[in-house]
């Protein structure tokens, strides 16, 4: 099926942050006349909202309680039918009435509802608050897929277990699986479960983007409606972020406006391709793709676990977009799973330490590997710094260790390096040794020289093992990229000094014999001359290692 291309942001390579607000924060603006309104209605509307809303769930709960008292287990494994299903009527009509309390006096509702034959799955989206629950009232209480902590709380514990939902843990690494093996059962069984509706997202964000969606209502690969959520007013009380409003913020907010809009569209039934049916992820961009479209917003790989790395950032008191990295495309590009971030985010604050900004500088990054600012840490740091502003920050640190330094810290590296500081072949390195060989490659100073020997030498040998060193250069894997950079600049102009040397040569007629050579000047100068231009691409090759993640041009599906 073809999708409209959604507004995407010009990128230069797919591998940079696409130029949109966190996805993640909300900050609410009260002008005066908003803070005299919410103070007014504090006093007037709020309490009285608050006791209807109070008493309409009261009595939702004792009805919710009935149909669900006394199932077996067998029986929760199926639709509630008969008698249990009555109190469904009943209950979405008190839940209307309470979201009408709340002052969602009239639903905009555009387009038509599919059924479940139709399309057994909604696709909501964008997941902005616990008020998206207005679409399911709705639509009758369609099944949702819920966290499974809704089932700690008791009130709440009836009232969504009537819904009969499909619980899902963040926390349980089966959960996931559980959740997609359950999804399944129930649109390809012809018991007549309920529609399934799903928030693909899998956490609130402030609307400015979609995020990644979750691929585990595609996984079925069957017919699905996808169903857009907005909220045109000019005061959003209703944004629910990670960092922003807290629940009970937004609730109060919410109730001391006049009325609060809402509007639910209803897409055509999206029916899968065979190639999507195939692979889930596919269907999931394509549909995302599509409702980005409609909205006129931008797609990013963002998920909810870039704001458990903003946790962390906020933790060693740096700003927290230091972990905002798009982890979804980290991971399908680079294969480093959550714990492996978090283990380089580690590494990543010794480095930016007391930087105001969280950001790495080179004068941070030279400090960081003991060595004075030189043209080889220059072009190694510019290789990391990605977007050219002079400074690395988190994202371009993982990607740098990831397609710069590690391809090169192989063991054959390591052992090359060890030699050069070993020619003897002795199995250690002297202090004097180390510090002939960082002196003319990297100038490095007498106290930068002892202080990276007592680095490496942890055992206080007096000497360098070589266990001792591949340790420290799989704890610093920049090393590697460093002697790389070196050795190549360093090879590139011997090639040089040796065809002007043979260029010289044949300027002024020296024969083979009398040169000490076995082949005529002018096959010796060509020769070194392909050999000084191949050094000479040596700095367009190197960046060309990064330039291997461009998305593919006309590519069905663009990641902005």
């Amino acid at each position: 099926m073809e999708t409209q291309r959604s507004r995407v942001f010009p990128r230069q390579n797919s591998m940079l942050l696409p130029n949109v607000k966190n996805p993640f924060v909300y900050k609410l603006e009260l002008k005066w006349h908003d803070k005299i309104k919410i103070g007014l209605m504090s006093v007037t509307v709020f309490p009285l909202r608050l006791l209807l809303v109070s008493i309409l769930l009261l009595i939702c709960w004792p009805i919710a309680f009935v149909a669900v008292w006394g199932r077996s287990e067998k029986e929760q494994g199926k639709p509630m039918t008969g008698w249990r299903s009555v109190p469904r009527y009943i209950i979405t009509a008190l839940s209307r009435a309470v979201f009408f309390v709340c002052g969602f006096h009239r639903y905009n509702i555009k387009g038509r509802p599919a059924t479940a034959q139709e399309a057994p799955i909604l696709v909501l989206a964008p997941h902005t608050s616990y008020f998206d629950a207005i679409p399911i009232c709705y639509l009758n209480f369609s099944s949702v897929v819920a966290r499974a902590e809704a089932q700690e709380v008791w009130f709440l514990k009836t009232l969504v277990a009537f819904t009969q939902p499909v619980f899902v843990s963040r926390e349980d690494g089966n959960s996931r699986q559980n959740t997609i093996r359950e999804i399944q059962r129930r649109v390809t069984s012809d018991e007549g479960w309920p529609q399934i509706a799903i928030f693909p997202e899998g956490t609130c964000t402030n609307r400015s983007c979609l995020i990644t969606y979750k691929a585990g209502a595609f996984y079925p690969g069957v017919p699905i409606q996808p169903v857009l959520v907005r909220y045109p007013n000019r005061l959003d009380t209703l944004t629910w972020t990670w960092e922003g409003l807290d629940a009970a913020s937004i609730f109060w907010y919410t109730l001391c406006q006049f009325n609060t809009n809402v509007e639910i569209e209803f897409l055509p039934v999206y029916k899968p391709s065979e190639e999507e049916r195939a692979n889930p992820k596919l269907y999931a961009r394509n549909v995302r793709q599509l409702m980005a479209a409609k909205l006129d917003v931008p797609v990013t790989d963002h998920t909810y676990d870039d704001c458990k790395l903003m946790e962390v950032a906020l933790q060693h008191n740096l700003p927290i977009e230091i972990g905002l990295i798009e982890f979804n495309k980290i991971n399908q590009k680079l294969g480093l799973n959550l714990e492996t971030v978090r283990e380089l985010m580690s590494k990543y604050l010794e480095i930016a330490r007391d930087s105001e900004d969280g950001r790495i500088t080179l004068h941070k990054f030279a400090q960081y590997l003991h060595l004075p600012v030189t043209a080889v840490l220059e072009e190694v740091f510019s290789l990391y710094d990605r977007s050219g502003t002079g400074v690395i920050d988190f994202r371009e640190y993982i990607i740098g260790l990831s397609l710069v330094s590690q391809p090169s810290n192989t063991e054959e590296t390591i052992q090359s390096a060890f030699k050069m500081f070993d020619p003897e072949g002795t199995g250690h390195i002297t202090l004097e040794r180390l510090g002939k060989i960082m002196y003319s490659a990297f100038g490095m100073d007498a106290l930068q020289i002892r202080q990276l020997f007592r680095d490496v030498d942890v055992d206080g040998l007096g000497f360098i093992t070589y266990d001792q060193f591949s340790a420290h250069a799989q704890k610093k894997p920049e090393y590697a990229k460093l002697f790389h950079v070196y050795q190549t600049l360093h090879s590139a102009r011997e090639k040089v000094q040796q065809a002007d040397e043979a260029e010289r040569r044949l300027e002024y007629g020296l024969d083979p014999p009398q040169l000490g050579l076995t082949r005529s000047p002018d096959v010796e100068l060509r020769e070194r001359r392909d050999g000084a231009a191949a050094a000479e691409e040596f700095e367009t090759a190197v960046a060309g290692d990064l330039r291997s993640l461009t998305p593919t041009a006309g590519a069905k599906v663009k990641v902005a």
